[in-house]
């Protein structure tokens, strides 16, 4: 009885320190191939792949928070006017500015144009049926949409249509040429538009809590 004891008390023991070796390997193999520094407790196969998820990213703090806010505002504001509107030293402002850039928060800079002053005096938006929903058809369709160059956004949605556009246009003449085009894509079963009387709300840039 007290052999079959030890036995079974040493293979515990040899489970046991296996798991143990099984981690400190996995966590070396982690280290070499995502050149991080080692830890075998902090750096687990699933803490790796949470780090490389979005929603488990560092949190942005208040000064980052503000620096978006004003660059999305502003986009040609210069570093020093940055970073005293937030309270920071110009080069730990701008360190601040490529660390954003580099996580992908910004994503690219622009400038809002005035359509009415460059033709456009029509928006509207269209909704777009299919007559089937395979993954052949909404590649196709998407490759052949992104060509209409009146077709300012391309959403794909959930509910009683498959795709909802925003046109920018210049006259109800261009308007029905544009529908024209979009009526004759492969795989388009229907449409509906909805022409924009008035802009109510601009866009002025994401909501950052």
């Amino acid at each position: 009885m007290k052999s079959k004891q030890s036995f079974v008390i040493k293979y515990a023991d040899f489970i046991a320190t296996t798991t143990i070796l099984r981690g400190f390997i996995n966590s070396i193999t982690i280290y070499n191939a995502g050149k991080l520094n080692y830890n075998p407790i902090k750096y687990t196969a699933t803490s790796l792949l949470l780090s490389n998820n979005p929603s488990q990213m560092k949190h942005l703090d208040k000064t980052d928070r503000a620096i978006l806010q004003q660059i999305q505002l502003n986009g040609r504001i210069s570093n020093v006017e940055l970073s005293k509107r937030v309270n920071l030293s110009p080069s730990p402002c701008l360190d601040r500015v490529k660390r954003l850039e580099k996580e992908g928060y910004i994503e690219r800079y622009g400038a809002v144009l005035n359509p009415t002053m460059l033709g456009y005096d029509m928006f509207a938006y269209v909704s777009v049926t299919l007559d089937k929903t395979t993954n052949d058809s909404f590649e196709l369709f998407q490759k052949e949409i992104i060509e209409i160059k009146e077709v300012f956004e391309c959403d794909m949605v959930a509910g009683g249509f498959d795709y909802l556009l925003k046109l920018c246009i210049t006259n109800m003449k261009n308007y029905r040429t544009v529908l024209g085009q979009i009526a004759e894509l492969s795989g388009v079963s229907h449409t509906n538009t909805y022409i924009v009387i008035e802009n109510i709300k601009k866009n002025m840039g994401m909501h950052i809590s």
